[in-house]
């Protein structure tokens, strides 16, 4: 089995200003492998003093230092650097995360290798995105430019479950943008954050443009509360979200929220039910359950309500659980030991509430130590119940029988959540049709999807903003109009990819 402690070097100390830092106190977190409940390491924790440190030096960075005078095809070529030296460094990061997460370790060597390749496609993207814009002005003038520019210093707040992709998608359309960067890690799973800040010292970086700390959650707040921060970038939880959003709203910040969800999975009639069943299984234990995005509505008409259960007990009774280090592992254990208390408390609540535990549910025979859960499953559930209400954040999936394809779409969308879904249906034409009728920011076809090349985010409490693909740069730049008597001479030094010449 591996671990972590040979992969981090610097996790007693702060990445700000370009260098490796002392921390303000000798605050520590204790982070554990959720495989054998051993501590890896222990992590600094930022105070207050050092997150003040970590917004000072991204404040000058942007304010005095030359990343947002550069052309967007010149931070690209950062980026690309970025995207080589994070590619390098794909089987330490999948080995961080694994170790400190549980995630299988086949899957984190394949989604770290995607977020390598997400600052890649960022640093393409400045050779043919357009940060200004001719139009013609209706109210005087000659020449009207519309001018994106950077919306100036972001705070990236990054969760515990999927750090290195998630820090990403963020920081890449950041520095794409002309921003600079304070990234708040996880201090459940800092580790990809001393990674990024590593490779970001390695390929020379300005000094403040990528800043690195991890924080709890009442020092990250001085982060969100700090008017020198003109963005806050968060995935999290729906509560945590309302909390930076009224903050951010107080002082007209901008914020983008990823939040929660509980995605519906509507089987229509047609539909092959034992495909469907694989389909659900893999998706569940991907990250055991522990993703925003995880399908774990099932929505299906009345009379094939008890197919559907027996062929879902089938594929998750099949599901290998154990060592996420084992290469015939299929889901590894839930990431700590308050999430695997908190599972436990929605299949209790389940049960309670009339629903009927069709399988799982308890710890898998064999595996004694580790925060272990078997894939569950709940059938005859009302949509009502908390178990269908709730984002569980685990590998418990509720089966809701509805009358029909009417009801299915209505029972999808009867929630507070609106983040992705999916269709199964062997009619294209079927899952076009009712894709358009479901409110979730993703819907898929015969599985659980996501295209962060395209866009990701929700409706409803399931967030703001998108990330991924272009739709992801936009909320870090500001659009200024500009109008001119005449043709300027070349595009403004903030400019990079335009549509006039230069």
């Amino acid at each position: 089995m591996s671990d972590s402690r040979s992969a981090v070097t610097e996790t007693g100390r702060f990445f700000i200003g370009g260098q490796w830092t002392e921390p303000s106190a000798p605050a520590t977190f204790e982070v554990v492998n959720p495989t054998t409940e051993e501590v890896l390491y222990g992590a600094a924790l930022a105070q207050a003093a050092d997150i003040d440190r970590a917004v000072t030096a991204a404040r000058a960075a942007f304010d005095e230092g030359p990343w947002p005078r550069m052309t967007a095809q010149e931070r690209g070529e950062y980026l690309r650097a970025l995207a080589s030296a994070l590619a390098q460094r794909v089987a330490t990061v999948a080995d961080i995360w694994t170790s400190e997460m549980g995630v299988v370790n086949g899957v984190a060597r394949h989604l770290s290798a995607g977020a390598a390749g997400t600052y890649g496609y960022y640093g393409d993207l400045a050779d043919d995105f357009a940060f200004v814009e001719r139009h013609r002005p209706s109210g005087g003038g000659e020449v009207g430019l519309l001018v994106r520019e950077p919306v100036g210093v972001v705070g990236a707040i990054i969760p515990w479950n999927g750090p290195i992709a998630l820090t990403a998608l963020k920081v890449a359309p950041a520095l794409l943008a002309g921003c600079a960067v304070v990234v708040k890690s996880s201090p459940e799973a800092p580790g990809a954050g001393y990674v990024l800040a590593e490779a970001a010292g390695e390929i020379g970086l300005p000094a403040g443009v990528v800043n690195v700390v991890t924080a709890d959650r009442d020092e990250s707040e001085c982060l969100v509360r700090d008017p020198r921060v003109d963005k806050v970038s968060f995935t999290g939880s729906t509560v945590a979200g309302r909390r930076i959003a009224s903050i951010m709203g107080e002082r007209i910040g901008r914020c983008t929220l990823e939040l929660g969800g509980k995605s519906a999975a509507i089987v229509l009639d047609d539909a092959d039910l034992s495909a469907v069943a694989r389909s659900l299984a893999g998706g569940i234990s991907v990250m055991s359950g522990q993703a925003c995005a995880a399908l774990t509505r099932v929505v299906v008409s009345r009379s094939r309500h008890d197919d559907l259960v027996d062929a879902l007990v089938e594929s998750f009774s099949a599901i290998k659980v154990g060592d996420p280090f084992d290469t015939a592992t299929q889901m590894g254990p839930l990431a700590m030991a308050r999430q695997l208390e908190r599972v436990r408390g929605y299949v209790a609540a389940g049960s309670a509430e009339g629903a009927r535990l069709a399988s799982g549910g308890g710890r898998p025979p064999g595996l004694d130590r580790g925060f272990f859960i078997e894939p569950t499953v709940f059938a005859e559930v009302q949509n009502s119940a908390t178990i269908a209400r709730e984002e569980i954040f685990g590998p418990v999936l509720s089966v809701v029988p509805v009358d029909d394809e009417a009801d299915a779409i209505r029972v999808a969308n009867d929630s507070a959540y609106g983040l992705n879904a999916s269709v199964y249906t062997d009619d294209h034409e079927r899952a076009w049709q009712v894709a358009r009728q479901v409110r979730a920011g993703t819907v898929g076809h015969n599985g659980p999807r996501a295209d962060f090349g395209i866009a990701f985010g929700g409706f409803k409490q399931s967030g703001i903003g998108r990330e991924g693909g272009r739709e992801g740069l936009l909320p870090y730049l500001e659009t200024k109009t500009v109008i001119l008597d005449a043709e300027p001479g070349r595009v403004p030094p903030l400019g990079g990819g335009s549509s006039i010449d230069r």
